[in-house]
Formats: structure tokens, C-alpha cells, sequence
């Protein structure tokens, strides 16, 4: 069943761009809060150039992907061989394969029936573990190993029926920095739940943020609702349901809607969640619109702009990634950047 994968990944940008053609270009500009909201202040170009080293508050990128966005066959994928398990200090105990490398699983795929949801440039960032060649890890019930037949016709391993990966920014045995990547990526315990500290068979739930904290990683819980707060500085700004100032990325696009945070910037940058409707008539509707990421996130916009919020803001109120990088700045009900610091 085994059938081998390279693991030489060509390093590219991913972009996230809707399909979608709702969305149209409009006279983008950032929003000066010393006049009523609305009012024109510096322009932004609307061709936003590429983000510069540092931008994303991280080093940036979607681990290792490369190249087209069309499905990559997982041919050359490799097995696991003899499954153990590694204790982390942060993580957990986390299933390995033969060469001591950290297995993951994507909340995005299914275990009833098993399905993997993650081809492409999603598979050259989380390489495929292959069917056969593998054994359980001691302890382990071997009943739970499976595997899936992916839609290039491969064959996959899967634990407790979710299928397994290798993630492309692990360098040696014992690395976990997949964990918690994009709020779907995590290390597999032997019972194909995710691994948790002290709690290896059960499937951890989301880390929990303080009262009105912002979640580190994945797409911000909202409530349902966006508002409008004002801060002394800032004016009036958008927030999210739990009051969190919301943000746009600079060198995101509008036309077509597309998203320059990718891998390591979502764990600074949560996306916001899909909302039915703004809760204030201030907030702009035209254009109020989902964008869907290749990472299998929904991500809400505010006139074609996907907004994010900021993993350093604890509590409602906080506007700490306000300028960040010169390229992250809080957004005005219409939608608009405000730039002022």
C-alpha cells in the first residue's frame, strides 16, 4: 500500500483569493478620525505591494508551499513505519512516525468517512503520510489504523480515521510546530484525537482565552456580531462581539478579495469569522462578503477587505496592533483603514 513522497518543497507566496465576483474595486482610503467618519484622508494604493520581512508580526509565509494551486499528486509519499509515542512539554504526548517526526491531522478533513481536504499547495505545506509500511505504536490498538484513497488515486494513513500528515516547517524529531497552526492544525494522540497535555486519549478543546481575550490562532469567535466602538485616539473602529478591535492587512487586495496572511501570520492575525449582518448601520454592508481560504477557513470582509483581529489584544478595547509593521491598522465603519497612530 505504501507509495513514497519527496519531501523537497519549492518555497512561494500563497495568496487567498475569493472566487467569487461580488466584489469590484473601489476609491479606497484611509480613514482620517480627526474629521466625521467617512471623511478622506491619505490615499492607499490599490495595487498593495508584497508584504515586507516582518509585516506579519512573525516570519510569515504558509510553511513551505509552493507553486500552483491545482492538486499535487502525493506520489513518493512516505509511510510512517513504526508509530511511537514522544511526550512534549507543551503539547503532550504526540504520535510520531519510525523517524521520531510529529504527525498531524486537519480539522478540515472528516473521519466518518475518512476524507482528506488538503491537496495542492495545502499538501506541500503538510506532505501526506502514505498507507503501509506501518505498525502500531506499543500500547496502541491497531484497529485504529487505517487509510484513505486521496483523489489522486493515492493511499493515505489514517488514525481513528482521520488522515495523517508530516508538517513541512518540522526540521527534526521531536518538533511540534504544527501545532495549533491556522486553529486546524494538530498533533494526532494515539486514539487519532488531538494530542493534549494530560489528557492523551480525549480530545482537547480550543484553548480557552481570558474574559474578553482575543483567540491566539484560526478564525476569531465573533458572536455574530460586528459593532462600532470609538477610542480616543482611533475614533470610531470596528470591533467584533466580544468587543476586539478589528484589523486589516495592508497588502491585502480587494480586487480580487485576496488574503496576504498566510501560515505563521494567522497565529498573530486570527481571521474573523463569517457574520450574517453588521449590528450597527454605521458599519458598511455593500460588499459585506465571505472570503474562502484555501487553508478551508471562511473569512468576513467589510467592503472586499477580509479583516482580521490581533492575538496581542487581551482585552475589549486594546488597539496594540494598530501600525504594526506599518502594514496592520484598525478598521473604519466604511470599511476604510485608519492610519493614524
Amino acid at each position: 500500500m505504501g507509495i513514497k513522497r519527496g519531501t523537497t518543497l519549492a518555497a512561494a507566496a500563497i495568496v487567498v483569493v475569493l472566487a467569487a465576483t461580488a466584489c469590484g474595486p473601489t476609491d479606497d482610503k484611509a480613514a482620517d478620525t480627526t474629521k466625521p467618519v467617512g471623511a478622506a484622508a491619505a490615499a492607499q494604493d490599490s495595487k498593495a505591494p508584497p508584504a515586507a520581512d516582518g509585516a506579519y508580526g512573525s516570519d510569515g509565509g504558509y510553511g513551505a508551499a509552493g507553486g500552483g494551486s491545482g492538486a499535487a499528486p502525493a506520489t513518493d509519499a512516505k509511510p510512517a513505519g513504526q508509530l511511537a509515542m514522544a511526550s512534549n512539554d507543551k503539547v503532550g504526548p504526540v504520535l510520531t512516525d519510525s523517524a521520531g517526526f510529529t504527525l498531524y491531522r486537519f480539522d478540515k478533513d472528516t473521519a466518518k468517512p475518512p476524507k482528506s481536504n488538503c491537496d495542492g499547495d495545502c499538501e506541500k505545506t503538510w506532505p501526506v503520510v502514505a498507507a503501509g509500511d506501518v505498525t502500531a505504536a506499543a500500547g496502541m490498538d491497531p484497529a485504529l489504523l487505517g487509510e484513505v484513497v486521496r483523489t489522486d488515486g493515492s493511499k493515505q494513513l489514517t488514525v481513528g480515521g482521520w488522515p495523517a500528515y508530516r508538517y513541512s516547517k518540522d526540521t527534526k524529531a521531536g518538533d511540534v510546530n504544527g501545532q495549533g497552526v491556522g486553529g486546524v492544525w494538530f498533533a494526532l494522540a494515539a486514539d487519532g484525537k488531538k494530542a493534549a497535555k494530560g489528557a492523551p486519549t480525549a480530545a482537547p478543546a480550543p484553548a480557552a482565552p481570558a474574559e474578553g481575550e482575543a483567540p491566539a490562532g484560526g478564525a476569531a469567535e465573533a458572536d455574530g456580531k460586528l459593532s462600532v466602538a470609538k477610542d480616543p485616539k482611533l475614533g470610531e473602529h470596528i470591533v467584533d462581539g466580544k468587543g476586539m478591535t478589528v484589523y486589516r492587512f495592508k497588502p491585502d487586495t480587494q480586487w480580487p478579495m485576496t488574503s496576504k496572511c498566510v501560515g505563521d501570520c494567522l497565529a498573530k492575525w486570527p481571521v474573523v469569522a463569517p457574520l450574517e449582518k453588521a449590528a450597527d448601520k454605521g458599519i458598511v454592508e455593500k460588499n459585506y462578503t465571505v472570503l474562502n481560504r484555501p487553508d478551508g477557513q471562511k473569512q468576513q470582509s467589510v467592503d472586499c477587505w477580509p479583516v482580521y483581529t490581533f492575538s496581542g489584544d487581551k482585552k475589549p478595547g486594546d488597539v496594540n496592533g494598530q501600525g504594526v509593521g506599518g502594514t496592520w491598522y484598525a478598521v473604519s465603519p466604511d470599511g476604510k483603514l485608519i492610519t493614524v497612530k
